[in-house]
């Protein structure tokens, strides 16, 4: 035992093994049971909130597809993109990694369209388990129309860098293109 006061009323036999068992099971409940610090309500608001703004830009997104659609603009917006797909060689040997949804697929590309992608002058469209290699513009308008296809759009606010005044490194620029 820890606590030499609990081992004084043992050794006088006034409490028992059992009681002594019985108050440190009680002292544990207890700490366990501590008044709750409002964060668990605090955490559910958060939760609520991200799940309403997850449905309404569900249901926005799904509105922007419906009213293409009857535009006949997805159809047209397919075409277009198949169409201008630009074709990765069959040499490339620069893997190119990108995430779309939750997964992170690769595309072999070669110097020029790694560079190009980097630039901002191509964008990459999935749909139906192709990936396209397709002109910045065209990525843009999928990306408006139909966001679940748009699979990389490099855009100009991701690459802002923050520097420091003190920092001894500002002179050297870290590439974007930086391979192990």
């Amino acid at each position: 035992m820890a606590n030499p006061f609990q081992e004084q009323l043992l050794k006088a036999g006034l409490v028992s093994k059992q009681k002594v068992q019985n108050a440190k099971t009680q002292k544990r409940r207890d700490r366990k049971a501590k008044v709750d610090d409002g964060s668990a309500a605090l955490k559910a608001q958060i939760a609520d909130q991200k799940r309403q703004q997850a449905e309404k830009d569900k249901a926005l997104n799904e509105q922007r597809f419906a009213e293409a659609t009857e535009k006949g603009q997805v159809r047209g917006l397919i075409t277009e993109f198949k169409r201008l797909a630009i074709a990765t060689p069959r040499d490339a040997e620069i893997k190119f990694n990108y995430t779309f949804g939750t997964k992170i697929y690769s595309l072999y590309v070669n110097d020029k369209l790694q560079n190009q992608l980097l630039n901002g002058q191509l964008g990459i469209v999935r749909h139906e388990e192709v990936s396209y290699l397709v002109p910045h513009k065209l990525a843009e308008r999928v990306q408006l129309l139909v966001p679940d296809w748009c699979g990389y759009l490099w855009q100009q606010d991701d690459n802002q860098q923050v520097v420091e005044e003190d920092d001894p490194y500002a002179d050297y620029v870290i590439p974007d293109d930086l391979m192990w």
